[in-house]
């Protein structure tokens, strides 16, 4: 059976702001329907471990499948104990999958278990994917090579347009379009709010929210 890890924030505070975030829960939830319809067994892991933020304005129930998640014993109890990070097995798993939400810009990007893991899985013949914000914890994972992996890939995240229709400009610590350009990444946007994935090889993007399930199905589709 195929594994898929993956990964969430642990940061509950928008920087200096105050602000609460966390994760978005459809850019976990609608990636994994598609992964359990296909079979696929997942593991839910965080960068510190245990019961990480959600993003309160994320919890939207009348989402049918945000719905059929939450009332999910088994999800509830994978959500509530995530594994630390740091403390995974990379071999265990055929793809790894980052979730967005503005807190995993605060705690992404520098994790080194990020790193380690992202690079292992990658190099071992892997799926490496994320949405809308998760792509922050690509912006500087380095191959063996010490090549940064995003470097001549084409790909897409959350836009600059989109931070700006969202007032988070000035609150972000760097805005993850321009960070990933600056890394050598190939960044495709398009307009505002739209289903957009991007997949170039073993590395499956999408841009915002909407595309989160059109990710999931993209990994499926590699894995089968």
């Amino acid at each position: 059976m195929k594994k898929i890890l993956c990964v969430v924030t642990s940061n509950n505070v928008k920087g200096a702001t105050g602000i609460p975030t966390g994760f978005w829960l459809s850019e976990l939830t609608h990636p994994l329907e598609k992964f359990s319809a296909a079979g696929f067994d997942y593991a839910l892991a965080s960068i510190k471990g245990g019961k990480p933020p959600i993003d309160k304005d994320s919890l939207d129930f009348n989402d049918s499948i945000n719905k059929k998640f939450w009332d999910d014993t088994l999800f509830q109890a994978k959500l509530s104990n995530t594994l630390c990070l740091a403390d995974v097995n990379a071999a265990d798993f055929d793809a790894i999958f980052f979730a967005g939400g503005h807190g995993v810009m605060w705690d992404f990007p520098d994790s080194t278990a990020v790193d380690k893991i992202t690079r292992e899985i990658y190099e071992h013949g892997g799926i490496v994917s994320a949405v809308c914000h998760g792509p922050s914890a690509l912006v500087n994972v380095k191959l063996s090579t010490g090549k940064f992996l995003v470097d001549g890939k084409n790909l897409t995240a959350f836009t600059n347009g989109e931070e700006e229709a969202v007032q988070a400009t000035d609150i972000v610590p760097f805005l993850l379009e321009s960070k990933l350009k600056e890394h050598g990444a190939i960044h495709h946007a398009a307009a505002n709010w739209s289903n957009h994935v991007e997949k170039d090889g073993r590395l499956v993007t999408g841009q915002n929210p909407a595309s989160a399930a059109s990710v999931g199905e993209t990994v499926v589709n590699l894995l089968s």
